[in-house]
């Protein structure tokens, strides 16, 4: 879990700004392997709530959709996403969810969470035929070696 406490951020002037590292492994594929992610993210408070900017990197366990083979796929992808918060911060009075749906919320206890945004990032960057190496060459060639 990629977890932040944004209280301070959520009570200073729009436009402040908080820079994290990340090394935090996540399970982006759901097959309880988890693949180190890593970082740098800009969090910047906005008129709404804070707006997550950066770069990660990690890794996911792929089949190779040529020879079958399980590999280690890298991924880089940048990040950008706004959270809002359900609970103002000075006054603790529930604030209205926001208009746009799939968006992402900081919780009661002011913890902006970044893991499923990681993860769909992460999913969303994945290549639709996975290979373990460029110049692989299939079943084919190893089926017919048998022969």
């Amino acid at each position: 879990m990629i977890q932040e406490n944004v209280a301070q951020l959520l009570k200073e002037p729009v436009g402040s700004t908080r820079d994290y590292e990340l090394d935090e492994p996540v399970d982006v594929t759901g097959n309880g392997i988890g693949g180190q992610v890593k970082g740098k993210v800009r969090l910047t408070r906005t008129n709404r709530g804070i707006l997550v900017r950066g770069m990660v990197s990690t890794g996911v366990e792929v089949t190779c959709s040529r020879c079958l083979s399980r590999s280690r796929c890298p991924l880089t992808f940048t990040i950008e996403e706004e959270y809002f918060p359900v609970i103002e911060v000075n006054s603790g009075t529930p604030l209205s969810p926001p208009d746009e749906p799939g968006s992402f919320t900081i919780d009661e206890h002011h913890i902006l969470d970044l893991t499923e945004a990681i993860r769909q990032y992460a999913l969303l960057t994945m290549p639709m035929k996975p290979l373990c190496r460029e110049d692989c060459t299939g079943l084919l060639p190893k089926l017919e070696g048998r022969g």
